[in-house]
C-alpha cells in the first residue's frame, strides 16, 4: 500500500532572472520613433518599499496618440520607424531606471461621452510580486480634466499626486514608481 503525498502549492511568481527570454523584441521601448515630430521621452525609476531602485523589473505602457486616438491595429510589437503603436515594454537598468520614446497622450472620450484626463496606462512586473501591478501616469497639464476625471475623483489627494508625472526642461516626462512605502504609487485593483 502506497501513501499519497500531499504537496502544498507554492506562491506564484511572475518574473525571475530569466525574464528577458521571450519578452524582448526590437526597439520595444520606441512607442514613437525617436526624435520624430511630437516624440518625447517618458522615464523614471522603479523603487521598492525601502526606497532602493529595482534593477530587474519590467515596465509596459499603453496610451493614446497625441490626438486622443487609441491604436487598435494588430502588430503593436512591430516597429516600422514611423507608426505610433501605443504599446511599449522595457526592462529597468541596474539603477532601476526605465525609459520610453512615446508621445503625450491626448484626451480620450469615454463610452459615456465624457472626456477624461489624458494618461498612459502602465504595468509593472518585479521580483517578489505574485502578480503584476497596474497604474496610470497622468500628464502635469490638463488640471481641469484631471479635476473632473471619474477615476481620479475616487482617490485621495496624496494618491492622485502619485500618478502625475513632472515635465522636464526638455519637454519630456519623468515619473517614478514606488511599489511600497511612504511614497507608494496608487495602483489599480482588479477584482
Amino acid at each position: 500500500m502506497s501513501r499519497e503525498r500531499i504537496l502544498e502549492p507554492t506562491a506564484g511568481q511572475t518574473i525571475g532572472p530569466f525574464f528577458k527570454f521571450g519578452l524582448e523584441y526590437d526597439r520595444m521601448s520606441e512607442v514613437a520613433f525617436p526624435h520624430s515630430p511630437g516624440a518625447i521621452v517618458l522615464s523614471g525609476t522603479v523603487y521598492d518599499g525601502a526606497g532602493a531602485p529595482i534593477p530587474d523589473s519590467v515596465v509596459e505602457i499603453f496610451g493614446a496618440d497625441s490626438d486622443g486616438t487609441v491604436p487598435t491595429a494588430r502588430g503593436s510589437l512591430h516597429r516600422d520607424g514611423h507608426t505610433f503603436t501605443g504599446f511599449g515594454r522595457t526592462m529597468t537598468t541596474d539603477d532601476g531606471v526605465y525609459h520610453f520614446w512615446t508621445r503625450d497622450p491626448g484626451p480620450v472620450e469615454g463610452p459615456d461621452g465624457r472626456t477624461g484626463a489624458p494618461f498612459i496606462a502602465a504595468v509593472i512586473y518585479a521580483r517578489g510580486l505574485p502578480d503584476k501591478l497596474h497604474t496610470r501616469i497622468y500628464l502635469p497639464e490638463h488640471e481641469d480634466l484631471r479635476a473632473a476625471d471619474p477615476f481620479l475623483s475616487g482617490l485621495t489627494e496624496e494618491e492622485r499626486a502619485s500618478l502625475i508625472a513632472t515635465r522636464t526642461p526638455e519637454g519630456y516626462l519623468r515619473h517614478d514608481i514606488h511599489l511600497q512605502g511612504d511614497k507608494e504609487t496608487a495602483f489599480i485593483a482588479f477584482r
